[in-house]
């Protein structure tokens, strides 16, 4: 169920109280890309501890916070944004409503583009840790589906909610630049526990890539919003049964930390070419 529009216009009246900002941009930071946020220009950071209604993030790399900025590079200075360091994972409150509350918070901003990141776990035989995959479509293993009590209806719309133009800005860009990526069907999970080897083998057989838990609810609320989405995964880890290494959620911040610079410039350059 959707927060009420109280919360929500709570929440934001907040918000611009502790900034002035009318942001178009968003940005939400998966684990350990959260790094991010901090090479904005002219930063205002809100903890989200100081947000009313706002949920707690729980999970390390995920800071809670919302900071407002550009995005300077070769000359160029982006339009205001905001990146979310960290999100509310599904399994962190079993409330679908927590996990969508940043995004109405964004559309009640004025977001009209949203970028959506996440770590997830690499299906596809053909991916390595450090990857970065941009997101063409989804497989919703949840059986949850956070447009449900939102008015009017959308869910049997066509489509996937993913901006093709966008999708395909990133592709070329990423091209452009000499940035390696891949593309890709992500598969979204509850958690918190990964997924057996029986589970990744099922999930490749269905076409997925790669494995994650969050963003896909994201995806659904923002296109519910009129936003454009795009979204970006950074495969941080082998999924279950790929090799015989023990996942833990080390490695997942381990090796977003290792991609940073790549990452980073990929998002950048997104960024300075939209309108």
């Amino acid at each position: 169920m959707p927060a009420s529009d109280q919360k929500v216009k709570d929440a934001v009246a907040a918000i611009q109280t502790m900034c002035d900002r009318r942001p178009r941009i968003g940005i939400v930071l998966g684990s350990g890309l959260g790094d991010f946020g901090d090479g904005l220009h002219n930063r205002v950071e809100i903890d989200t501890s100081n947000i009313p209604h706002y949920p707690v993030s729980t999970v390390p790399g995920h800071a809670g916070r919302l900071v407002f900025g550009q995005l300077v590079s070769e000359g160029k200075t982006s339009a205001d944004l905001l990146a979310f360091q960290g999100r509310i994972h599904f399994y962190e409150c079993n409330d679908l409503e927590k996990v969508i509350f940043p995004i109405q918070v964004a559309a009640e901003l004025g977001i009209e583009t949203l970028i959506l990141t996440n770590a997830a776990g690499g299906i596809n035989k053909a991916f390595r840790p450090g990857d970065l995959m941009l997101i063409r479509d989804f497989i919703n293993l949840t059986m949850e589906n956070p447009l449900r009590g939102i008015s009017p209806p959308r869910t049997a719309s066509a489509g996937n909610g993913l901006d093709a133009d966008l999708l395909s800005l990133a592709r070329s860009i990423a091209h452009s630049s000499g940035v390696q990526v891949k593309e890709g069907v992500y598969c979204w999970t509850k958690g918190p526990s990964y997924e057996s080897a029986a589970e990744i083998r099922m999930m490749a057989l269905a076409g997925a890539d790669a494995v994650g838990m969050s963003t896909m609810p994201e995806v659904m609320v923002a296109t519910q919003h009129g936003m454009k989405v795009l979204g970006v995964s950074c495969i941080t880890n082998y999924a279950t049964g790929l090799t015989d290494a023990k996942l833990d959620h080390q490695e997942v911040t381990d090796v977003a930390n290792m991609v940073k610079a790549n990452f980073t410039e990929l998002l950048t350059k997104i960024v300075l070419a939209l309108p």
